[in-house]
């Protein structure tokens, strides 16, 4: 998933300006931004490993496995709002540092957790996770945005998400032979309660070791920014604005439908996502163990960077609603061909869902707020809650899943079909 845009807040209109003229120090926090985008990507889709993982781990249904996504997801929901009001008082560097640190802690409580061996713990340690990305995603791209000239505002976000993309690939691809291994799972029906618990004590040592030297590496990063915590000082972030948020929710058919397609597209690609190591490995489809399958999940993500690195270009050739429908009648086809296929066609078919994601979020997020003017914030606000779909689609594919896996993929062609109907009436919309 792309890096939310800010939301629900604005930057100091002078900051460009201000910031050409600040020195070495600003370059070195958007290099180092640019960096932080790379690992941010990673760790969020590093959890569909993790569904991987626990499920024969901890003997999990489908259902029970997918809880790793809604423990994430739902710390949007929860810290979104609360991010934009601790931004416009620390400011932009200091919001850095201390997302870094949240999400530091969090990773050090994977430790205890893969001690013991706690399903409940490792959630635990997702929901934190989760609540120190989403305050670093809301300063991160206005941050990006805003050091260096305007006119090259946009480039240098789309090269910032370019490296979201690369990050997702490798550390997804690199993850799945450290995380996954080439174990074979424990037969629960005749092993002993102790061997079960020493089992999943080894199969988590990894995810601890792993998570371990993330928290070292975060807390090195927030270091390094609180170096330079005053080189954004003379550019303070406006204040979170609450009043006649839930009006233009309630009265905006655009904002509205910009945030169920948020909703349900976020909760689409990680269901899908989350899902593909449990497909893969189905009998019908390619009967993988889940290393490799883990590694064809990397491929998924790389769908979406290609996709992302040819936009530009096809939003210019079309008009963005024709092209959302246009994506989004992709994916349905292509689920299609996944559920009514066998073998490695059913599979890479579902596997390519990954390109026609590429353009969705920021195509829904730019059809879902235009026209909004100095509401824009307000409306950003709405729709990066609206990312709380990633908590509910996925259990929701589970819990079909576990009648059956390919009855499952009715999930996200709904979801889909939700983004093809947006995409024709922003059409429409723009021709009347």
């Amino acid at each position: 998933m792309a890096l939310a845009p800010n939301v629900a807040t604005s930057a100091d209109p002078n900051m460009v300006e201000k910031t050409g003229k600040g020195g070495g120090s600003a370059l070195v926090v958007l290099i180092l931004a640019f960096a932080v985008f790379f690992l941010l990507g990673g760790v969020t889709n590093i959890n569909d490993l993790l569904v991987g993982k626990f499920k024969p781990m901890f003997h999990l249904t489908h259902a029970q496995a997918n809880l790793v996504q809604m423990a994430f997801f739902i710390a949007y929901g929860a810290f979104s709002i609360p991010a934009g009001i601790i931004m416009s008082k620390l400011g932009y560097i200091r919001t850095f540092v201390l997302g870094f640190v949240i999400v530091a802690a969090a990773a050090f409580l994977f430790i205890p957790a893969s001690a013991a061996a706690s399903y409940p713990g490792f959630l635990a340690a997702l929901f934190c996770i989760g609540a120190g990305i989403t305050v670093l995603q809301v300063a991160m791209n206005p941050v990006i945005t805003t050091l260096g000239p305007i006119e090259t505002s946009h480039s240098r976000l789309t090269f910032a998400q370019a490296f979201n993309s690369v990050g997702v690939f490798a550390m997804v691809y690199g993850g799945a032979s450290f995380l996954l291994g080439d174990s074979t799972p424990i037969d629960a029906e005749t092993a002993t309660e102790a061997q079960i618990q020493a089992y999943r004590v080894a199969e988590g040592a990894s995810i601890g070791t792993a998570y371990m030297w993330l928290g070292v590496l975060m807390l090195v990063i927030a270091a390094v920014f609180w170096m330079f915590r005053s080189a954004l000082d003379h550019a303070k972030a406006s204040d979170v604005k609450l009043e006649g948020t839930w009006g233009l929710l309630t009265h905006n058919r655009r904002v509205q439908l910009g945030a169920l397609c948020i909703f349900v597209y976020v909760g689409a690609e990680v269901a899908i996502g989350s899902n593909l190591i449990a497909y893969l490995g189905d009998p019908s489809v390619m009967g993988l163990g889940l290393q490799a399958a883990g590694k064809l999940v990397a491929f998924y993500w790389l769908g979406a960077l290609v996709g992302r690195l040819l936009g530009g270009f096809i939003l210019r050739l079309a008009k963005p609603g024709r092209v959302l429908a246009t994506f989004a009648a992709g994916a349905i086809s292509l689920i299609i061909l996944s559920a009514v296929t066998t073998g490695a066609l059913s599979g890479w078919a579902l596997i390519l869902v990954g390109f026609c994601n590429s353009l969705m979020f920021p195509t829904i997020f730019s059809l879902g707020t235009e026209g909004l003017g100095e509401r824009t914030p307000q409306g950003s606000g709405i729709l990066c809650t609206a990312i709380i779909g990633g908590a509910i689609v996925p259990f929701l594919f589970g819990t079909v899943a576990d009648i059956d896996i390919r009855l499952a993929l009715a999930v996200p062609l709904v979801c889909y079909a939700i983004i093809a109907g947006f995409g024709l009436w922003a059409a429409r919309q723009a021709t009347a």
